[in-house]
C-alpha cells in the first residue's frame, strides 16, 4: 500500500497544465477547492469531476492515478460516508430502520457528495504536484506569498520549508518500506495478529523511521550551509516566472469552467 501513495510526486511532461505558471495553478487549485463545497448539488459537482477528468486527460496523466493516490485513504472515505449515512435525517419516511438505526434519503445524498467532494479534493491537489517540480512550486509559493512579508513574516522559509516537507513524503515512503521489508525478513510478524499486537509491532519501523528522518534533515541542513544557502535576499532563480498569453488563455477558460460549476451548484432541482 505504501507505494500507491504519490502525494509530493512530480511526472515531467510537456503539456499545457506542466507548461502553465505555476502561480496560476495554485490560485486556479484554491479556487476548485472552494468551488467544490459552493455546490450543493449532483450538477455542479458532476462538472467538477468531468473537468478535472479533463485537467487529467491535458496534462497526460493516466486516470488511474487518481485511483492509486485514493488507495490509502479509502477507510476514511468509507467511515465519513457511513457516518453520513447513519447521522444525518431527514423529514420524510426512511429507506430503513432497524431499531435505533434508520437511513433517510437526504442522508444517502449527503453521504455520496460528501464522498465525492474528497474524491475531488485529493485528485484535484494531486494534480497540481503531478504537473509541477517542488523547485518550482517553492517559487510560485514564495511569489503569491510575497506581500505579506512586508508584514515581517518569513514568507522564503515558509514556502521552503512547505516544499521540503512535500518533496520528501515520496523518500520517507521509500524508506518505510525498506524498514518494514527488513523487520519482516527478520521474522517480523506486522501484517497478523491482533490490532494490539500489529501496533506493537509498528514500534520496530518507526524508531529507525525518525532515526532515518533526522539523518536526512542534518544532511540536508549540512549541505545548504556548506553552499551558503542564506535564505531568499539576494537570491537569483534560474526560471523566471512570467505569465505569457498561453496562462492568460488557460486562465480565461478555467475561471469560465469554475464560474458554470459554481452556478450550476447553486440550482436547486
Amino acid at each position: 500500500m505504501l507505494r500507491d501513495i504519490t502525494i509530493g510526486q512530480h511526472f515531467p511532461g510537456h503539456s499545457p497544465l506542466h507548461l502553465m505558471d505555476p502561480r496560476l495553478k495554485l490560485v486556479l487549485t484554491v479556487a476548485y477547492i472552494i468551488i467544490l463545497f459552493v455546490g450543493s448539488n449532483f450538477l455542479g459537482l458532476s462538472l467538477a469531476v468531468i473537468f478535472l477528468a479533463a485537467l487529467y486527460l491535458v496534462a497526460g496523466i493516466p486516470l488511474k492515478m487518481i485511483a492509486k493516490s485514493l488507495k490509502p485513504i479509502v477507510p476514511i472515505i468509507a467511515l465519513t460516508t457511513v457516518l453520513n449515512v447513519f447521522m444525518m435525517t431527514g423529514a420524510g419516511r426512511p429507506l430503513f430502520q432497524w431499531g435505533f438505526l434508520r437511513i433517510y434519503p437526504e442522508g444517502v445524498r449527503y453521504a455520496v457528495m460528501i464522498a465525492v467532494r474528497i474524491v475531488c479534493l485529493i485528485a484535484g491537489t494531486s494534480l497540481l504536484t503531478y504537473t509541477t517540480s517542488p523547485i518550482v512550486l517553492t517559487d510560485a509559493i514564495e511569489r503569491l506569498l510575497k506581500p505579506l512579508a512586508r508584514l515581517h513574516l518569513p514568507v522564503h522559509e515558509l514556502a521552503m520549508m512547505m516544499t521540503i516537507a512535500l518533496r520528501f513524503i515520496p523518500t520517507l515512503i521509500d524508506e518505510t518500506e525498506k524498514i518494514m521489508n527488513a523487520q519482516k525478513a527478520r521474522g517480523a510478524q506486522l501484517d497478523s495478529g491482533t490490532l494490539r499486537q500489529r501496533i506493537r509491532a509498528l514500534v520496530p519501523v518507526l524508531i529507525p523511521l525518525f532515526i532515518s528522518a533526522f539523518r536526512r534533515a542534518e544532511e540536508l541542513a549540512t549541505a545548504m550551509e556548506c553552499r551558503c544557502y542564506h535564505g531568499g535576499e539576494g537570491r537569483t532563480r534560474l526560471r523566471q516566472l512570467h505569465m505569457t498569453g498561453r496562462d492568460w488563455l488557460m486562465a480565461a477558460v478555467c475561471i469560465a469552467v469554475l464560474a458554470l460549476i459554481g452556478a450550476s451548484g447553486r440550482i436547486h432541482l
